[in-house]
């Protein structure tokens, strides 16, 4: 039997606007349509790791995905999510939402909605409160943190299609879910093999037989090892500078250092004279190092490879490596894998870290022939251009999702066999 879409003409005017004639607006609460459990957190001395009890979800899930995990248990649950309860987190933040892959035992972040499946489809309600998150986030009161309580939920409004309609939609968007699903896996896949291969290629290198030890460890026997400041012809703080939105050159911030390439997407800009210009703007093949950000962010680094006039932040250091001894994709790459060891140079205030540039120059590096060095960086930027176009491949699945969500979960579009 095929499906056929149609454009819904048939409205009427409701409390949460325009839906189809022949749909309901129902309160949530509505003994008819669902059971709302809010969580309880139990006792701390009750969680454990080793799966004595039940899996425990305080709150805080990644909004939309389905079935979230967990590594910690509960031992004496107070309130329970059954298997396809849909998730709501209650309170900081208010309105994301999830499946229960299982029994669970939930915190106070949460509640467990458990559907009337005589009416309704649970995942079709999944979909929908993704649809009206901003309408329930509205819902949240407090000003330390907003949450909202059961009485509001119950009597949150909700529309509804005939039970066969709630079902179709389900599977149009589970087909979409389900192919966001297997691109995420061949992301994840290919994350695993590049990191699997910069291990291989940044300490053993390409056909080498013989190794030697070195401050950095094990490495061929003919690479050298050297501190970082050998091998630079320029090691620079940023510009600090107020930034606006209408300047004559962007200005290239630590959130724009993405996945080891300095984005296109530059949202600030800045005025400069010329000779500050000139002191400050990069070039291509320039390597970009987060000096200062969280203990897990710092020493975040980029290689720049844009067109046009940038220039960069005071919390970045720029790195100019000497061209006849250093390929700039290959420095990149074994600074982003040498990340942990970096973070071992930073020094720790409260909610921040800091790597100056002159502790990050002392830090020993290798230098493999530069034929090498390019051979080694080309593997790995092929693997980057298969990340970035599964990446690409995944947004725009997500695009198509939120498109389908918006014309289905509001009746904009119908569906009916043929």
């Amino acid at each position: 039997m095929a499906i056929m879409f149609y454009k819904e003409t048939s409205l009427k005017d409701t409390a949460i606007g325009k839906i189809p004639n022949d749909w309901n607006v129902v309160r949530l609460g509505d003994d008819d349509v669902a059971k709302i459990t809010m969580g309880q957190s139990p006792p701390s001395s009750t969680y454990n790791k080793e799966k004595n009890g039940l899996p425990f979800l305080q709150g805080k899930m990644e909004f939309g995905e389905i079935y979230p995990s967990t590594s910690v248990y509960c031992s004496e649950p107070i309130k329970i999510a059954e298997s396809n309860d849909v998730l709501f987190s209650v309170r900081a933040p208010v309105g994301d939402v999830n499946l229960s892959p299982c029994r669970l035992c939930i915190g106070r972040g949460l509640a467990a909605i458990r559907f009337n499946g005589k009416v309704t489809n649970h995942l079709f309600c999944f979909y929908y409160f993704q649809k009206i998150k901003k309408r329930l986030e509205a819902l949240g009161k407090g000003s330390t943190f907003k949450a909202i309580n059961k009485d509001d939920l119950e009597n949150s409004l909700v529309s509804l299609p005939s039970l066969s309609e709630q079902q179709a939609i389900v599977e149009v968007l589970g087909v979409v879910d389900l192919a966001v699903a297997k691109t995420g896996e061949v992301i994840a896949k290919t994350e695993r093999l590049k990191k699997g291969l910069m291990q291989e290629l940044l300490t053993k290198g390409i056909g080498h037989r013989e190794y030697k030890q070195t401050p950095i460890g094990r490495t061929p026997k003919t690479w050298q090892v050297m501190k970082l400041e050998e091998a630079l012809d320029q090691c620079q703080y940023g510009l600090s500078v107020p930034s606006t939105e209408g300047g004559e050159y962007p200005i290239v911030r630590m959130d724009e250092l993405v996945d080891g390439y300095v984005s296109s997407e530059i949202t600030k800009s800045v005025d400069l004279d010329e000779k500050t210009f000139r002191a400050f703007k990069l070039e291509k093949g320039d390597i970009l190092f987060n000096r200062t950000n969280s203990y897990e962010l710092v020493g975040r680094t980029a290689i720049f490879q844009l067109e046009g006039d940038y220039v960069f932040a005071s919390y970045l250091i720029r790195l100019r490596p000497k061209l006849d001894m250093f390929d700039p994709h290959f420095l990149t790459l074994y600074l982003i894998f040498s990340q942990d060891r970096l973070r071992q140079l930073a020094t720790r205030a409260v909610h921040q870290a800091n790597i100056n540039a002159t502790n990050l120059q002392t830090i020993a590096v290798p230098v493999p022939p530069l034929e090498e060095q390019q051979k080694i960086a080309s593997i790995l930027q092929a693997m980057d251009t298969k990340l970035e176009l599964e990446k690409k491949e995944k947004a725009k699945l997500e695009r198509i999702k939120r498109g389908l969500m918006d014309l289905l979960l509001t009746g904009k579009i119908r569906m009916k066999e043929d």
